[in-house]
Order: C-alpha cells, then sequence, then structure tokens
C-alpha cells in the first residue's frame, strides 16, 4: 500500500526550471500522479505565472540566470497574491547554508538533485496536504504607513515594478539602521541598480535613496512620540553615528530638532515636504 496521500485530480503544479532536462523529468513524474503541471524559465516567468495562475505548489530550482530562486521567491512571498502558495527548491548544491537561506526567505522545503521520485511525489504530496488545510486560513500582509504608500493619481504600476518595490521595501524596512547597499539590494530582488531605483520611482515617487531617509524619519517620529527613548538611542537604532546629524535630518524634515518635536503637539509640524512619500 501507498503510504503517498491521494488527492482531487488537477491540484495545480508550477515547475520553475532553466534546465528543460528537469523540468520535463518532474512534469512527468507529477502528471502521472494526476496533478496539473505548468512550466517557466526563469525566476520572472515564474513570479508572472505565478501571479496569473495561483497554483497550488510551486517548485523553484535556486540556480538561474536572470532572476534566481531566491530572489523569485522573495517576490512570491511579498506578493499577497502567491504569498500563501507553498515553494519548494531544486537545488543541485543543497548546502546547510543553502537550506537555511531558503526557509528565511519562505520556501518551505528542499529537493535535491538528482532527482528520487519516490521523495518528490512524497514531499510533494505532504505540502500540499498542509496546504490544503491552511487554505481557509487569512494571509496577513504587513501594511505599510500612509506615508510610505505609493502615491495616488500616478499612472497604473507594471506588476514587476510593484512586486520589485514590495520585496525591496520589506527588506529595507526589516533593518533601518543598516540596510543592504544599492548594489546588495538589486541583486536580492533580481534585479539591477538602475531597474530598482525605476521601481521606486513609479511606486513611491522616490529613489530607494530618498525612500530609505523618509522611513528612517518616520520612524523615529514614532519612537519620540510613543516611546521615551533618548534620542541618541534613536539615532543609534536608525543608523546614525553621529546625534547631530539625525538632529539635522530630522530638522530639515520635519522643521523641528528631535527634542522640540517631542515637546510639541503632532498638529505643530509644519506641512509636509516636498519629498513625502503619501
Amino acid at each position: 500500500m501507498s503510504l503517498i496521500p491521494t488527492f482531487p485530480k488537477g491540484l495545480r503544479v508550477l515547475v520553475v526550471d532553466d534546465n528543460a532536462d528537469d523540468r520535463r523529468l518532474l512534469t512527468d513524474c507529477l502528471r502521472a500522479q494526476g496533478y496539473r503541471l505548468y512550466v517557466a524559465e526563469d525566476g520572472h516567468d515564474g513570479v508572472e505565472k505565478a501571479r496569473l495562475m495561483q497554483p497550488d505548489l510551486i517548485m523553484l530550482d535556486v540556480s538561474m540566470p536572470v532572476c534566481d530562486g531566491v530572489a523569485a521567491c522573495r517576490l512570491l512571498k511579498t506578493d499577497p497574491r502567491t504569498a500563501a502558495i507553498p515553494v519548494i527548491f531544486l537545488t543541485a548544491a543543497a548546502q546547510a547554508e543553502d537550506r537555511v537561506r531558503g526557509l528565511m526567505v519562505g520556501a518551505v522545503d528542499y529537493i535535491a538533485k538528482p532527482f528520487d521520485f519516490d521523495e518528490v511525489r512524497l514531499r510533494v504530496s505532504i505540502h500540499l496536504q498542509a496546504w490544503r488545510h491552511m487554505a481557509q486560513e487569512p494571509v496577513r500582509v504587513a501594511t505599510p504607513p500612509p506615508s510610505m504608500r505609493p502615491p495616488e493619481g500616478r499612472e497604473p504600476v507594471s506588476n514587476v515594478d510593484s512586486l520589485v518595490f514590495r520585496a525591496a521595501q520589506r527588506l529595507l524596512h526589516d533593518d533601518l539602521a543598516q540596510p543592504p547597499d544599492l548594489a546588495s539590494l538589486a541583486k536580492a530582488v533580481g534585479t539591477n541598480t538602475r531597474r530598482l531605483n525605476e521601481a521606486f520611482r513609479h511606486c513611491a515617487g522616490a529613489t530607494v535613496f530618498e525612500y530609505l531617509r523618509e522611513a528612517r524619519m518616520e520612524q523615529a517620529r514614532k519612537l519620540l512620540r510613543e516611546t521615551s527613548l533618548a534620542v541618541q538611542v534613536i539615532a543609534n537604532d536608525l543608523g546614525y553615528d553621529n546625534p547631530a546629524n539625525f538632529a539635522t535630518a530630522f530638522r530639515t524634515r520635519f522643521g523641528l530638532s528631535p527634542r522640540e518635536y517631542r515637546k510639541s503637539p503632532e498638529e505643530s509640524l509644519p506641512g509636509q515636504s516636498p519629498t513625502d512619500l503619501a
């Protein structure tokens, strides 16, 4: 008797792999189990097809040109339309650090190459079973504060721009004190620095640097208003080694020093600056 659970016919699996032989092996194996198989050849193609098709499971190769599996997984987990879909990484070099990195960006499992097809069938069935149990649970996606949301009234933003922006936005907010540099941030979301800045301009009306500066100021204002932390502590927490530089940046943004702001009611703040991202 097979230990592999059975499911209703037609559950959809998306295989994203730049290697045609590996795609064929997986699709043949899983199609024989009654799944509906779809394929993509790179990370960007996979993200777009996942958004449109809403598959029940995604199998994602780690090493691909243009947009690798880790970057694609970040994009998938940032988009509320695909955030709940389980992702299994495919890799020929499943070192411990690779597995940890994949799990940290939202993958649920790894399958090593060359494939053991009994393992493939079992792992796919296990995660589909878990997904079906969770399918009715609401997906919670963090909502940025008003001043960090894309401006209204702009022309529609492309899907790729939106996905890249949201993935990079999450990485910046993960550590405002020590965010990745521009090149590292672009690589993490599967693009280049020019394309990343374009996505930020389209979605937020600002470059990555301008967005980061505004995000820090918004967080500083929140901490000054809602906590009793010393100004120097807040400055350090936001990546300013020199409190004087922090005070200058805050005054330039809001027209008050941090200490003056803390003593003043919120409504005393001057109007928003031209770099406001609300």
